[in-house]
């Protein structure tokens, strides 16, 4: 459970990243410095930042500048990549078809999921079978974004790994315990500014997105410089600003890593509230277990609560279809 933490730590993790695929890691001290600092990040808040990722600044900034031109295309543009259920909800869902709680969400997407070939997980994986539709213009925004993604996926591992020795465990313990072929989700976002929501009947429409927890392991936010609208609700029900820091991601802890360390780590609420003149983008990258993966409490997480299971089990891939399948009008 979050405490009433009223800012969310910045940790340089360029050590982790430089040697956590050292055989001798975990006795290395300014890793150990660094993994006591995600520890105290998750118990607390379940956010923090990291600098020394290394993911070149130019690359962060460049992806969220093709984000922008895309979604200043004209809408009947945009609509050429329309999700749909029949594309394993891939695709772009234009503002309001995101629901979060029964309450239409104020923002634009491009959905994308790790591609799921048909069979690839039977019944399981039906509903998520398809491949990613990507605009044509920008035109380079398809090859920019898988490289994106692909780099996205090391740096998680890299700090899952840190993670995994913050609770207690090897290194390699998470790895094993997700099924060892992590999914993932890209969300390309798009929040129109404070004046085309404006005059709205109810405060809730003016929410971007609303209060959640994210459904995987740990979230990447890479979010436009110059605009605070991400919000974190500590222990007393306060929304604690995420303000951006150039040249840093906002990390979060999701509902199958809460899963994993038996509620050791939580899964923080959160929300987004674009109070700005100006049109706001955020990229987030989720890391997530493998599709099929059973997780389920891991024994040294339920010693450290003194034996008892204080998490359930879920199966990733069911509580990633069930969320989709409600989130979408």
């Amino acid at each position: 459970m979050a405490t009433d933490f009223k800012s969310i730590p910045i940790i340089d993790i360029s050590s982790l990243v430089s040697k956590c695929d050292e055989p001798d890691m975990a006795q290395d001290s300014t890793v150990c410095e660094v993994v006591k600092q995600l520890d105290q990040a998750c118990r607390e808040a379940g956010f923090f930042y990291v600098r020394g990722h290394g993911i070149p600044d130019s690359l962060l900034k460049e992806v969220k500048y093709l984000a922008h031109k895309y979604f200043d295309l004209p809408y009947e543009e945009k609509l050429k990549i329309k999700m749909t259920s029949a594309a394993g909800y891939r695709g772009y869902q234009k503002v309001g078809e995101n629901i979060t709680k029964g309450v239409p969400d104020i923002h634009e997407a491009i959905d994308c999921y790790k591609e799921v070939t048909p069979g690839m997980y039977g019944a399981l994986g039906k509903p998520m079978e398809g491949c990613n539709q990507w605009p044509v213009n920008p035109p380079n925004f398809k090859s920019l974004m898988e490289e994106y993604i692909a780099l996205c996926t090391d740096l998680s591992r890299k700090i899952l790994r840190g993670i995994a020795l913050a609770l207690g465990g090897s290194p390699d313990d998470l790895e094993g315990g997700i099924g060892g072929d992590p999914f993932w989700v890209l969300r390309i976002i798009g929040y129109p500014d404070v004046s085309s929501v404006k005059g709205q009947d109810s405060n809730d429409n003016d929410i971007g997105c609303g209060a959640h927890t994210d459904y995987g392991l740990l979230t990447l936010v890479n979010q436009d410089d110059d605009i605070t609208a991400l919000q974190v609700r500590n222990m007393s029900g306060e929304w604690i600003p995420a303000p951006p820091i150039p040249g840093t991601f906002v990390c979060n802890i999701g509902d199958m890593l809460k899963i994993w360390s038996n509620g050791l780590y939580d899964s923080t609420l959160h929300r987004v509230v674009n109070n700005s003149p100006k049109y706001r983008v955020c990229v987030a990258y989720f890391y997530e277990p493998n599709f099929d993966a059973a997780i389920e409490p891991s024994e040294f997480c339920v010693k450290r609560t003194g034996g008892i299971r204080k998490s359930g089990k879920a199966v990733y891939g069911e509580h990633l279809v069930s969320k989709v399948q409600t989130n979408f009008v």
